[in-house]
């Protein structure tokens, strides 16, 4: 029987404040909590994973950048990415830390594939691609055996500040987005595309909530 997840649609809403919420939530929860998946966008930020390298990030200009805890380097977000962060009890998903980012970019992928685009994951950088374009990144933090953070889906975004950057740490990577690609979905849409897919992986029942 699939275990229950609560999911949340939670609009556009600032970084740090999210982050501090991600850390509340999984500090406070315990083996009884229901797992969660936070759907969201974020204003304009960088974030620096918690092994972040300062010479990665090149001409940020007035766009903040905020050294998180997450794993990986560098990215940024906006308006247009969909933002899904991942608050799950690795236990209760049956998963450890590599096999869950493996289900991420399968369920990325699969989305993909729906609407007729072929993607890959690399083994030496974590993410999604299409042909060399990076799709969508990947970061998580895992504590007490509960994961948060999670995954970033280009949309429709203004995809210019990620040449302020080296995105997740590597120089010139090519950076893609779901509207240059001919698929058109809003961030609602997305959504319940992406968590259907990690849902049926990861054997759980999504439980809609605002």
């Amino acid at each position: 029987m699939a275990t229950p997840v609560i999911v949340r649609q939670l609009g556009l809403r600032p970084y740090t404040a999210t982050w501090q919420a991600m850390r509340d939530f999984t500090d406070q929860r315990d083996a009884d909590s229901l797992s969660e998946i936070w759907l969201l966008e974020h204003p304009p930020v960088f974030t620096q994973g918690q092994a972040g390298r300062a010479e990665h990030v090149l001409d940020p200009g007035d766009i903040p950048v905020v050294r998180s805890d997450r794993g990986g380097q560098v990215t940024y977000h906006g308006p247009g990415q969909l933002i899904a962060y991942l608050l799950l009890d690795l236990k209760a998903v049956n998963r450890g830390i590599r096999a869950l980012v493996t289900d991420m970019e399968q369920a990325v992928i699969g989305l993909l594939a729906e609407h007729g685009i072929p993607a890959r994951a690399r083994a030496d950088a974590p993410g999604v691609y299409v042909d060399e374009g990076k799709v969508a990144a990947l970061g998580l933090r895992v504590r007490r055996g509960y994961t948060y953070h999670g995954l970033a889906l280009n949309l429709d975004l203004d995809l210019a500040p990620f040449g302020r950057i080296n995105p997740c740490g590597h120089a010139g990577q090519p950076v893609t987005r779901l509207k240059d690609l001919g698929v058109n979905l809003s961030p609602e849409q997305a959504g319940q595309q992406l968590v259907a897919r990690l849902c049926s992986r990861l054997d759980l029942q999504p439980e809609w909530q605002t």
